[in-house]
């Protein structure tokens, strides 16, 4: 396992979670504050950089393909 790719990884997975929660808070929104929550809490229980950033790219995309009509 590379520790500079899993640590950039996670880096950017906390960034995008915090992005997406604070958003998520600000505008009522159910499933980017999920997914938010989610990105900044899955690194520590993955430990495979390829299940890392699968499951990485996988949550960044669920809020903005899932758009629930308001």
């Amino acid at each position: 396992m590379s520790t500079e790719l899993w640590l950039l990884v996670n880096v950017v997975a906390g960034a995008f979670g915090f992005g997406y929660f604070i958003y998520g808070k600000k505008q009522g929104r159910p499933i980017p504050l999920i997914a938010g929550v989610l990105l900044c809490v899955y690194p520590y229980f993955v430990s495979s950089t390829l299940w890392l950033l699968l499951i990485g790219v996988i949550l960044i995309v669920v809020p903005l393909v899932i758009r629930p009509e308001a």
